[in-house]
């Protein structure tokens, strides 16, 4: 495990499609975006199916928040670690077209801050099951996984003037939020409560004024994020985003072709069940 974690850091840090903390994709292929996976492994594993990466060396494929969520052991702890090492492996085979984006599950991590997901602390559960699995390894491999995640790109740039990150500043923040973040060499403190990349990941329900605004200081046409729960899969918010889920039997994801633009309209059209995957 600390093997992979670490090999999945020098993928990060050194794929060349990423400038600072973005990743830019070409003007032709396709993308695959996931939501929130939370320990999904089936929606995973539809996604893996769906992408044909072998046969598709053009297309790419975007995840976010794989930890907190999913199988629990007989004490409760969460297992969410397990599918994601499975996920930094996936990206190991495709280093070039595989990424995984942080969101605000993966900064509680770094920063060792509870995060409340249905009623249950997330990090107290994964610790508990980490430590029962890895014993004297437990420390090591922690450590490795916080390098990992702050190893992550923090948003994806696409040539057809599409957004993706986790979530985006509340309302409060859109005027003073410091762009500097997507360039800058994170650290452990840039997690901390009002940080800006705490506020890029923890972000909820930005108003039609705050879309437009950040829309112009980014100069996109369009958002796909996470992070806000979707029972159905996925929310069409006015003017210009899109909200994913991909963590239970109704999720969604979104694909589209990077060569062409879309509308947000266009876009909500490319939203694909994946219950309806094979």
């Amino acid at each position: 495990m600390i093997d992979r974690l670490k090999k999945g850091i020098e993928v990060n840090r050194s794929v060349g499609l990423r400038a600072g903390n973005v990743i830019n994709l070409p003007d032709s292929g396709k993308a695959i975006i996931t939501g929130d996976l939370h320990g999904h492994r089936r929606n995973f594993e539809r996604v893996i199916s769906f992408a044909d990466l072998q046969s598709n060396p053009q297309t790419f494929v975007i995840f976010q928040e794989i930890l907190h969520g999913g199988p629990a052991d007989e004490q409760g702890g969460c297992l969410s670690f397990e599918l994601f090492v499975d996920v930094v492996s996936y990206q190991l085979q495709f280093p070039d077209q595989v990424f995984l984006m942080m969101g605000n599950h993966d900064t509680a991590i770094i920063a060792d801050n509870d995060v409340m997901k249905a009623g249950k602390e997330m990090n107290s559960a994964l610790k508990a099951a980490m430590k029962r699995y890895l014993n004297d390894d437990y420390e090591a491999v922690t450590q490795a996984m916080k390098d990992y995640l702050l190893s992550q790109p923090i948003a994806v740039r696409c040539s057809n003037r599409i957004w993706i990150s986790h979530s985006l500043p509340a309302d409060r923040f859109v005027d003073t939020f410091d762009m500097t973040v997507f360039d800058k060499e994170l650290a452990a403190a840039d997690t901390l409560r009002l940080e800006p990349l705490y506020l890029l990941t923890w972000g909820r329900r930005q108003s039609a004024r705050t879309l437009e605004k950040f829309a112009g200081r980014l100069d996109v046409d369009a958002f796909i994020v996470g992070h806000q729960p979707q029972d159905k899969g996925w929310q069409f918010v006015e003017p210009n985003m899109i909200i994913l889920a991909s963590e239970h039997n109704h999720g969604c994801m979104i694909t589209f072709d990077l060569g062409r633009r879309y509308t947000v309209e266009e876009l909500v059209d490319c939203i694909v069940p994946l219950a309806s995957i094979t």
